[in-house]
């Protein structure tokens, strides 16, 4: 990949580095018709319970035919029932042309699932969880490779540093480094999003968030060409507090009770978001990234 230093202290220095990304990447012989050196990557967010499966076995090969991609990461940490992954949902999600199933902290909640975190299915969990826990964080298919880490800031405690698990493993790709470098930054605080947005531009493609469920509209490519959104949101039903019934999150709110919380299990309108990145395979930087949200009725699906 590319690297530049950072800016000097001068206004003029400034200026120069953020607009960079057009004149370096764009100028150097980029065009939006040139699809030799082009990759169409699409990174989909949480996918929710059943209507979410839906969802994505409706929209997903509709887009992969309509948007030319190359390359999908689908986020399955609430996919069976609103919690964790099962063999049955992971296989609907690659037949729906899933190429990569991201985690978080639900990962592990199908306990019958957890041999397969370190099976031959590119099935990721966080990588900063400790030595020794179950599965990989990263995963290299082709010229793609992707990495998943969690946040700290108002997540599960116990978890190593994503900022410096990401270095890390992004340092022992250097010897052969892959074509693009995806990353699935699953925690809950926006500032954490950013701050490893900002850490990692330059060196990895794409840095997208997962795990809030709503869709943020701060899509960019940062000042050293690394795709970031703060938030892809989530696939699944649009009848629903984040996906679960609402129901279940009133009498939480209300009562202060524990309560289960069940996804809605509405058959009506559902929800899918995603954004798709187009990045320059010589330099393994962003030209663009721009949100790809769908709706429909799954009773008319």
């Amino acid at each position: 990949m590319l690297d530049r230093a950072l800016p000097g202290d001068s206004p003029g220095d400034l200026v120069a580095w953020r607009v960079a990304p057009l004149i370096a990447w764009r100028g150097q012989g980029w065009s939006p018709h040139d699809r030799k050196w082009r990759m169409k990557i699409l990174m989909v967010g949480d996918i929710v319970g059943k209507p979410g499966r839906k969802m994505l076995r409706r929209v997903l090969p509709e887009l992969k035919r309509e948007l030319e991609l190359d390359f999908v990461v689908v986020n399955g940490e609430n996919a069976a029932a609103g919690f964790g992954t099962t063999e049955g949902t992971a296989n609907e999600m690659f037949d729906a042309g899933a190429d990569v199933i991201s985690g978080g902290n639900h990962t592990f909640d199908q306990r019958d699932f957890i041999p397969a975190l370190d099976g031959e299915w590119p099935v990721l969990r966080p990588a900063n969880y400790p030595e020794g826990t179950p599965g990989r964080g990263v995963v290299r298919i082709g010229k793609v490779a992707v990495i998943n880490v969690q946040g700290r800031v108002f997540m599960p405690e116990g978890l190593d540093s994503p900022f410096v698990v990401a270095n890390r493993l992004i340092e022992e790709m250097e010897d052969d480094p892959p074509a693009v470098i995806l990353v699935d930054f699953h925690t809950e605080a926006t500032s954490e999003q950013a701050a490893l947005g900002w850490y990692l531009d330059g060196r990895v493609s794409a840095v997208v968030g997962t795990h809030t469920h709503v869709g943020t509209a701060d899509t960019k490519v940062l000042p050293r060409g690394t795709a970031f959104v703060t938030d892809l949101g989530m696939t699944g039903p649009v009848n629903s507090v984040i996906g679960s019934r609402v129901e279940d999150v009133l009498a939480r709110f209300l009562t202060a009770m524990p309560r289960r919380l069940n996804v809605a299990e509405d058959p009506g309108p559902a929800q899918f978001n995603a954004v798709m990145i187009d990045v320059d395979e010589r330099s393994g930087l962003a030209n663009s990234i721009e949100r790809v949200d769908r709706f429909l009725d799954l009773r008319d699906a």
